[in-house]
């Protein structure tokens, strides 16, 4: 049945590709992806992750951002990106209620990323 995952979609609003690129690209470090010539009208732009998995960003109309849901990155350092966060003046905050440290941040338009260091803890049911 489900083996993995592919990639994960974030709603934006209209217009907002050069933010998307200034945020996932830029200031996270993900290369930008070829979207397929069949989807480019619909707008959006995707990422790539070291892993292989993706970042895809997606017009929504109505937008509302995503305040509770949300995808989880994985970091080799979290500080660093803590002292990027502070330096570029993007607004983050530290989560220590799990043994695993997380970092919380929001794209340019108000959906909730989590970013932690190595593996979240797994949780397996009796």
């Amino acid at each position: 049945m489900i083996t993995g995952l592919d990639h994960v979609q974030i709603n934006a609003p209209a217009g907002h590709e050069t933010a998307a690129r200034a945020f996932f690209g830029d200031f996270l470090g993900l290369p930008e992806l070829l979207k397929p010539e069949s989807l480019r009208a619909s707008g959006g732009v995707w990422f790539g992750l070291p892993d292989g998995r993706q970042i895809h960003t997606g017009v929504a109309e109505p937008f509302v951002p995503s305040s509770k849901g949300h995808p989880c990155l994985r970091t080799h350092d979290l500080e660093a990106v803590l002292r990027r966060c502070e330096a570029c003046g993007v607004a983050c905050w530290l989560d220590h209620r799990l043994s695993t440290p997380r970092l919380y941040v929001n794209d340019p338009w108000g959906n909730r990323l989590e970013i932690v260091q190595g593996q979240h803890e797994a949780v397996t049911l009796p």
